[in-house]
């Protein structure tokens, strides 16, 4: 959407989209064919949006923006004037709460798994979101808290294992030390998940090690239960991760530092962190 808006070449951001969307390529070429007017938005909202599997999302999004969806002038204004994380942030939201709720109406041991693995990730991007804000207008004292958008309390999706209490705490926090100060009360595994960070530099481990880590050990005990669907949904992250691996091997051998190669999270290993305590 942004390519388009700006007038890139339509063939430079059709290479750029993932190989799996489905969006035909006749579909991606006609999004350039619109005029940029408040007609040639609303017939781009209408015609490449709505009629996909996420424009209900956008759709909810954009209803907190205006009274009615075909607002030209409000479908322009988010697509143009919004920046690109928040858009991304805002509806991954919406996705991840939608999928949470459907798991909930499948109910037995799918909800089970499902529902651990989807409250995690909501506590990541939040966590993410929080991290991420500092040193943005997302972090001032008007842009934190508040029922608009977008505020950085409305990025935050109203699921997970943090949710309410946490992401109250999430809301107050102004820097990094307020952070740690607030995932500490929490306690748990994002204590530790913070503990990690902050010692990024003695330990060569990011924040985002750790949220994969914990995600490949939730995705790991999908497999463990029977009679579930949550395994076909693991099946597909672990391969995300593997892709992960396989593209941080290739950097290191083609930067020739080969003694960051094994700096990766293995799956099924005997050697893995959660397995070992590490």
């Amino acid at each position: 959407l942004k390519g388009t808006l700006s007038g890139r070449d339509v063939n430079e951001l059709m290479e750029q989209c993932h190989p799996l969307g489905m969006f035909k390529e006749s579909t991606m070429r006609l999004c350039t064919t619109f005029d940029n007017s408040p007609k040639g938005y609303a017939d781009l909202y209408q015609t490449v949006l709505v009629e996909t599997p996420v424009g209900k999302y956008f759709s909810a999004l954009l209803d907190e923006k205006s009274s009615k969806l075909e607002t030209a002038a409000e479908v322009r204004h988010v697509l143009e004037e919004v920046e690109i994380e928040i858009l991304k942030n805002s509806l991954m939201k919406l996705y991840l709460e939608d999928f949470y709720y459907f798991c909930m109406e499948l109910g037995g041991d799918t909800f089970t798994v499902m529902g651990e693995i989807l409250k995690a990730k909501a506590d990541q991007r939040a966590i993410n979101i929080t991290l991420n804000s500092f040193g943005t207008p997302l972090n001032e004292p008007s842009m934190r808290d508040g029922e608009g958008w977008p505020t950085r309390k409305s990025l935050y999706p109203s699921i997970g294992f943090l949710y309410p209490e946490g992401t109250e705490l999430l809301v107050k926090v102004a820097d990094e030390a307020a952070l740690g100060s607030a995932l500490d009360k929490v306690g748990g595994v994002y204590a530790q998940i913070w503990a990690v960070h902050q010692n990024e530099a003695i330990n060569d481990k990011s924040i985002d090690d750790a949220f994969f880590e914990r995600e490949v050990q939730l995705l790991e005990l999908a497999f463990e239960g029977q009679m579930h669907l949550g395994c076909f949904y693991a099946y597909v992250k672990l391969k995300e991760q593997e892709i992960r691996n396989l593209v941080w091997i290739s950097e290191c051998i083609v930067q020739q530092q080969k003694d960051e190669i094994n700096k990766f999270v293995p799956l099924f290993s005997l050697n893995a962190p959660w397995r070992v305590g590490r």
